[in-house]
């Protein structure tokens, strides 16, 4: 019986070789937004590892929007060449390009984990941030700025400069994100939007800075490439953004032309209650797939090619993100179609361990 998590995936006019896709993730490693030599080989590798699509971290869309100082940016026109030369060698690998365009909202200016993640003050090399309200993610860190109709407008405008320079770079498939507590999710929350005007209250308005970025985004990107949005299915906390309103909020992006949602969760608020265990999230990614009739894909402590096997074949899927365990094995493609006996192209360069 053939591999499903080996089929090919075809949304738009891209074609994926597979379902496995290396998720977004922080390398703290660039200076000033740019890209280097770390995030070629990051990235390039796990392109002639065998994944179908290589999504580039969160990549800031203005230099305030930034998790830490070291977070990848495409906030100027200079930071287009590095990527555009790693994307050039991620096709060579005939494995698919992809960006996550993201603004940190209230949880940016932090020092990169390995300092200590602590928020930075100005002395620090840090900045002032922005959030719906002015509420922290702990009590004990500096206030963040409430964002005011002119704030909320270049917030929208820096999503859509981004995105030009995305087409530029050679990117195939453009992520919004939306979860994990940055600054779409906090609009999304009423554990951290407490807003009077009409980006504030109701589903309608908390939802409504997310789809105004979608409309940007879409204004810049080809009508003909795939575009995502990851969202976080639940707050896992009382009174926060939940399930409902994440198939509800999906509906929605189908019908706006979204073609695929990311399903994780969590990320919000510090006092968050994460059931963590395999497959923790997928039923999040099963049940908008099923209620909406959207692609999804699946995260969160997928480890096992049988596991993700199972995901894609019982159809509660349609690709499987990988985050940690790619950083354990940059070679999870070729390590996966081994043990589920799918006969997959390797690099002509690796052909001799094919056996």
């Amino acid at each position: 019986m053939s591999s499903k998590l080996f089929s090919p995936l075809q949304i738009k006019s891209i074609l994926l070789k597979n379902r496995i896709v290396i998720s977004p993730m922080c390398q703290y490693s660039a200076q000033d937004g740019f890209a280097n030599d770390w995030h070629l080989i990051h990235l390039g590798s796990r392109a002639s590892g065998g994944a179908g699509l290589i999504i580039q971290e969160a990549t800031a869309v203005s230099p305030e929007g930034r998790i830490s100082p070291e977070d990848l940016g495409l906030w100027k026109d200079e930071q287009i060449e590095k990527m555009e030369q790693i994307n050039r060698f991620i096709v060579s690998q005939n494995s698919v390009p992809g960006i996550q365009l993201a603004h940190a909202g209230r949880k940016a200016s932090a020092a990169s984990p390995w300092n200590g993640g602590r928020k930075l003050d100005e002395t620090q090399g840090g900045w002032d941030t922005i959030a719906p309200s002015a509420v922290g993610y702990h009590d004990n860190e500096k206030t963040p700025i409430a964002l005011d109709k002119t704030g909320i407008q270049k917030v929208i405008s820096d999503f859509k400069s981004a995105t030009q320079r995305a087409v530029q770079a050679g990117f195939q498939v453009l992520e919004i994100h939306a979860a994990h507590g940055y600054l779409l999710h906090q609009f999304l929350s009423p554990l951290s939007n407490f807003r009077t005007d009409e980006f504030g209250g109701s589903f309608e308005n908390r939802i409504r800075l997310t789809l105004e970025v979608v409309e940007a985004v879409q204004s810049e990107w080809p009508e003909n490439l795939p575009l995502f949005v990851r969202i976080s299915a639940t707050d896992w906390a009382e009174g926060g953004w939940n399930a409902e309103e994440s198939v509800q909020l999906s509906k929605i992006l189908n019908e706006k032309g979204v073609d695929l949602i990311d399903v994780s969760s969590g990320g919000l608020v510090s006092h968050q209650q994460i059931p963590l265990g395999p497959n923790y999230q997928v039923p999040f990614a099963e049940s908008i797939k099923k209620e909406t009739g959207m692609m999804t894909g699946a995260v969160g402590l997928i480890t096992e090619a049988i596991q993700a096997e199972g995901i894609i074949a019982s159809g509660k899927a349609d690709i499987v993100l990988f985050a940690r365990e790619s950083l354990r094995n940059p070679n999870l493609g070729l390590k996966f179609a081994k043990e589920l006996n799918a006969d997959i192209q390797w690099p002509k360069q690796y052909e001799r361990a094919k056996k």
